[in-house]
């Protein structure tokens, strides 16, 4: 609440907004502070209605209020969320709350990796429902040291719980689920899994919403995402550094996460004459406005789970050269320009020539990103 949406809060309204339309009984399970809240379909419109600023927040009530250090964006929403509930209970009634209101039966889509938890996935199933998961990628397991402190541990448990007690695992890719059945099968159990690749909803460009300054008159490129390890901005940074004054400009889009501290200090060291701009808190329209009129978006990543920057990227018609992983191959299929990092001159030689020759901006590319319609073909077999 109140900050730019990641990839993971789109899936899960992604499947908010399915499950508001569907002819079929629904019903929506938020946790708060002091508990759980259950939302029927009503509730469940009321709240996407709020998301897309259609309807605004109401006032906080006493509840919202005390815990301390919270927003006033999400002491709203946990204060209206209470308001439209057909039920809530504290922590240990989530049980017998599931077992009063849902059908015998139920089906419990579990869409990011939050809520992974004993008690929300064993009061569904002790309440009589199946337990379906979306996992989206398992990079805290396999680059731990990209990771924040403290939170590779309870990643692992989350997925242990997962392999131990989900009817059916939604895989966002191939690459994804090779990836997590490995660990699964250590742990002795790999639950039956589908793959759906996410769907993707082209983005609206509007260049009116870009602040001052912005794009560049010159050619320039851009890398979208969270400034953390395992997007390997610092390959950028090096590249820009070899480059030299006359490097076309560079802009760096996207907040500063965490274990970067060498990157965060080469930022801040960066002269004001510098080709390399670091922005955050663009809207969604005026990223994409960025991207489409951009000389190339780089994507030097070590690690994806599906890649949906670059799956926009390539969707608004712009060029990609991004690093040579497999889950980008899966996704992207043969639309980028794919180079492994470690063939730092062949990134230099890429970048130098689409500074030169820029893209026809009247060309398709062609690109068609998998839609919300498969996916939800897949994952609720309508096909």
């Amino acid at each position: 609440m109140g900050r730019v949406a990641t990839g993971v809060d789109r899936v899960e309204r992604a499947y908010l907004d399915r499950f508001v339309r569907d002819d079929l009984p629904a019903f929506g399970l938020i946790r708060t502070a002091f508990g759980y809240v259950l939302l029927d379909k009503d509730g469940m419109r009321g709240l996407a209605d709020r998301l897309s600023g259609v309807q605004g927040w109401g006032a906080p009530d006493l509840i919202s209020r005390l815990p301390r250090g919270r927003s006033r964006t999400l002491m709203q929403a946990e204060a209206d969320v209470r308001r439209m509930a057909r039920a809530r209970c504290l922590a240990g009634g989530l049980r017998r709350m599931l077992t009063r209101q849902l059908p015998a039966g139920f089906t419990y889509f579990n869409t990011g990796h939050s809520n992974l938890t004993d008690r929300v996935l064993g009061g569904v199933k002790s309440a009589g429902g199946i337990v379906q998961a979306l996992v989206h990628d398992v990079i805290p397991l396999e680059y731990p040291d990209y990771q924040r402190p403290g939170t590779v541990g309870p990643f692992g448990e989350k997925l242990k719980r997962v392999s131990r007690m989900a009817d059916r695992v939604i895989y966002n890719s191939n690459d994804t689920r090779q990836r997590t059945e490995a660990f699964m099968h250590e742990w002795g159990r790999v639950p039956p899994a589908i793959v759906a690749h996410l769907g993707t909803i082209k983005p609206v460009a509007d260049r009116s919403e870009l602040p001052a300054g912005l794009p560049p008159a010159r050619p320039y490129f851009v890398v979208v995402g969270t400034i953390e390890p395992r997007k390997n901005h610092g390959f950028l940074l090096d590249l820009w550094q070899e480059m030299g004054p006359l490097a076309p400009p560079l802009l760096i889009c996207g907040s500063r996460g965490w274990n970067n501290d060498t990157v965060f200090s080469r930022l801040d060291a960066l002269p004001a004459d510098s080709p390399i701009q670091e922005i955050s808190g663009l809207t969604d329209a005026a990223l994409a406005a960025l991207v489409q009129g951009s000389a190339g978006s780089l994507f030097p990543s070590h690690a994806e789970g599906f890649g949906l920057p670059p799956v926009e990227a390539l969707s608004l018609g712009a060029r990609v050269l991004c690093n040579d992983i497999a889950v980008l191959r899966e996704i992207l299929q043969g639309y980028p320009t794919f180079t492994p990092v470690f063939e730092r001159e062949k990134w230099l030689d890429t970048i130098k020539n689409w500074e030169k020759t820029p893209p026809d901006a009247d060309q398709a590319n062609g690109f068609e990103g998998p839609t919300w319609a498969d996916h939800f073909n897949t994952v609720l077999g309508l096909t």
